[in-house]
């Protein structure tokens, strides 16, 4: 069983936890990256349902204190270093589409 690290229970009773570099909703994973409200394209519409909200985690909103355990246990898996020929080819797979993505592609 991977380590989970809690970062938050929903109104309904759901764990949102970080297992093996993934926030995941009730283990099923949902993103391995958070994003400021601030660069959120419905920003707007998220403070209305959820005022305290600072970051977004795929479709789950987190508080400051909440995204603040997310990221740190994000991190912590990803600043591990696993240099086998696999891991290598996922690494540089994953920032050639950031850098895709970035430069405008669709």
């Amino acid at each position: 069983m991977p380590d989970a690290i809690l970062v938050k229970t929903t109104l309904d009773g759901r764990p949102v936890e970080v297992i093996d570099g993934w926030l995941c909703l009730a283990g099923v994973p949902e993103t391995d990256e958070l994003v400021v409200l601030d660069e959120h394209p419905n920003r707007q519409a998220i403070l209305r349902a959820c005022p305290k909200a600072t970051h977004m985690a795929g479709r789950l909103p987190l508080t400051l204190a909440e995204a603040s355990v997310a990221q740190a246990a994000l991190r912590r898996f990803h600043d591990r270093f696993d240099g086998s020929p696999l891991a290598v080819a996922e690494r540089l797979r994953q920032a050639s589409w950031k850098k895709v993505f970035a430069e405008g592609a669709e």
